[in-house]
């Protein structure tokens, strides 16, 4: 029987939640039929005010914090540092909900979803873009019986997500917190991304996306070399110098070859590609990085500022961004602050010295508390005083 940390959200269920309606996406196809994949944490109060809905990031799911058995060597949420009694998300006050997004592979309807005809999708699968996702969130919140959240919040693609919540649904949306993420993928995000396609594109496996009859394989090789590429745009120089250095692996000298890692961080990339296609689905990494390319907060809006004043005069915004974050960057972080000012938004922005790049939204736990912690604490304080005062 494992034993929890006291401030542990413990063992935690996922959730579906089955829409027989269609789902209206950007491109102007329909999923006629979706199912989404979430969970909760926290407790809604009687008048549905402290909902929080988290966000996850590319390679991420529902699964945020606490664990799904008693197994000891089950690793717990991918943000479990975030979300539980007292934690940056404090579960004694908040109600958190997270949810897998549409085209994912952990539940919600995707790529190897079975589509009507009893088939796996595959490329069949409509494309689908940051917005449609907050879309299908919505009506999550709708069945909830959620009208208002108390903040969206999240961190890479999260953030986006959270953004376009404010812009599409504004009135619904008291506090935004934006993390480590920009405004819109620059050329240089979708070049990465761009990479990772093509080396799934160049397995064998895949097969144009058909590969999910018996007897079939994954393309596991093209997409442990997708997730590699992506793991680097993750971390920063310092990190990876610090982390790694020019280490030998397993070695006291180079041993000139090329079937066997002979650097540190080769092995350790290898160990993340390996990792990440034993959970996630190639053909769903393609869907969500095209989503990722094709956000632009600022799409059909002459510039960013005319998109950002459709969110509420009542809406707060968070923005976080890293001095080592080169996926991300602080500049662009900035130019969504910019933007919020020019419309004359309620915007905080801490840009934080550390040295972990992009991934530093995760490592920097104690730092994170006091910038996201502290802010929700001021916020709720603040909500009380307006009740009180009305």
């Amino acid at each position: 029987m494992r034993t929890h940390e006291p401030n542990s959200v413990g063992i935690v269920h996922k959730q579906y939640a089955h829409f027989d309606q269609p789902l209206h996406l950007r491109t102007g196809s329909v999923l006629e039929r979706f199912t989404l994949a979430y969970e909760t944490y926290g407790t809604l109060n009687a008048d549905h005010s402290n909902a929080i809905l988290i966000f996850h990031a590319l390679s991420g799911d529902a699964h945020v914090a606490g664990y799904h058995t008693n197994d000891p060597d089950e690793k717990p949420g991918w943000w479990d540092d975030a979300v539980g009694p007292g934690k940056m998300f404090d579960t004694n006050r908040y109600y958190v909900i997270c949810a897998n997004v549409i085209g994912g592979c952990q539940g919600s309807t995707g790529p190897s979803s079975l589509a009507a005809d009893g088939q796996p999708y595959a490329l069949r699968f409509p494309s689908v873009t940051i917005a449609d996702m907050v879309a299908a969130q919505r009506l999550l919140l709708d069945r909830l019986g959620i009208e208002r959240l108390f903040a969206v919040a999240g961190g890479s693609m999260g953030a986006m997500q959270a953004l376009q919540w404010t812009v599409d649904t504004p009135e619904r949306v008291a506090n935004c917190l934006f993390l480590a993420a920009t405004p819109r993928s620059s050329t240089q995000n979708i070049a990465f991304n761009e990479i990772g396609r093509q080396a799934i594109y160049a397995d064998p496996r895949w097969n144009r996306g058909a590969y999910y009859s018996e007897g079939q394989q994954a393309p596991e090789a093209g997409l442990a070399v997708a997730r590699m590429v992506g793991h680097i745009t993750y971390m920063s120089e310092h990190s990876l110098e610090t982390k790694f250095g020019r280490g030998l692996q397993g070695h006291d000298q180079l041993p000139y070859t090329f079937f066997a890692p002979e650097f540190t961080v080769e092995s350790y990339l290898q160990h993340q590609g390996e990792k990440f296609v034993q959970r996630f689905d190639a053909n769903s990494y393609l869907y969500i990085t095209k989503a990722l390319d094709y956000f632009d907060i600022q799409e059909q809006y002459p510039t960013m500022a005319d998109s950002l004043r459709r969110t509420s005069p009542d809406t707060k915004f968070l923005v976080v961004s890293f001095s080592s974050e080169w996926l991300y960057t602080a500049a662009q972080a900035q130019e969504l602050v910019t933007a919020l000012h020019t419309v004359g938004r309620t915007v905080r922005h801490h840009e934080v010295q550390a040295d972990f790049g992009h991934d530093s939204f995760l490592v920097e736990v104690e730092t994170m508390t006091h910038i996201v912690g502290g802010y929700l604490d001021e916020q709720w304080t603040l909500r009380g005083e307006s009740i009180a005062a009305d």
